[in-house]
């Protein structure tokens, strides 16, 4: 259920076909909280005769209403890129949008609350800013994995002829941080970049 390059989810279900077994990708998202609960996506790629036999054992790790069934092999791999590319750039909004909001001298909890229940309202916005305020950086998942699958998600688009360069921009972000010695921490951690690059680290 790891997140790797599609091209690999294919060549596993191959080879275990020749075997006479069959073989999903099923990554998965939602982080320490979607693991801890009960709830994480799966996003399941191979048979579907393989996901129902195997259903009851997804719906013992992740929530019924986000386990899908996404095709062919590499279906499940190609959905993970799909929310690793939304949350790179979401995550470049989120702590923008607080480290404007600190150095405009609002109450940046309160700023969250506000926005959080309008049209900006989104996951790693209402889970992940409070936890920057609190100074905890710990990981529902690390930097040093997340640069690991933006690397494939550009590469896949390299593949498909696709220009990503919000993805880009993310994954430059990303790399910086690791520079910076912060790849242990969550991909929350964005936000110490963003203040050392404004001089507001101090």
């Amino acid at each position: 259920m790891t997140t790797t390059e599609p091209s690999l989810a294919i060549r596993i279900f191959d080879a275990a076909k020749a075997l006479g077994v069959s073989a999903l990708d099923a990554p998965v998202s939602g982080g320490d909280v979607g693991a801890k609960n009960g709830t994480l996506a799966i996003m399941v790629g191979g048979e579907k005769a393989a996901f129902d036999q195997v259903l009851p054992l997804f719906q013992m790790m992740g929530d019924k209403e986000k386990i899908a069934f996404m095709g062919k092999a590499g279906a499940g791999q190609h959905t993970k890129m799909s929310n690793q590319i939304m949350i790179a750039s979401t995550m470049i909004g989120v702590v923008e949008c607080m480290i404007y909001a600190l150095k405009a001298g609002l109450d940046v909890g309160e700023m969250i609350n506000v926005i959080g229940k309008g049209a900006a309202q989104n996951w790693s916005l209402v889970n992940y800013g409070p936890r920057v305020l609190k100074g905890d950086f710990n990981p529902g998942f690390f930097i040093k994995h997340f640069v690991k699958d933006m690397g494939i998600a550009l590469q896949e688009a390299r593949h498909m002829n696709l220009s990503l360069p919000g993805l880009a921009l993310a994954n430059q972000f990303y790399i910086a941080a690791v520079a910076e010695g912060l790849e242990n921490l969550g991909t929350h951690g964005l936000y110490k970049v963003y203040l050392r690059m404004n001089g507001m680290d101090k």
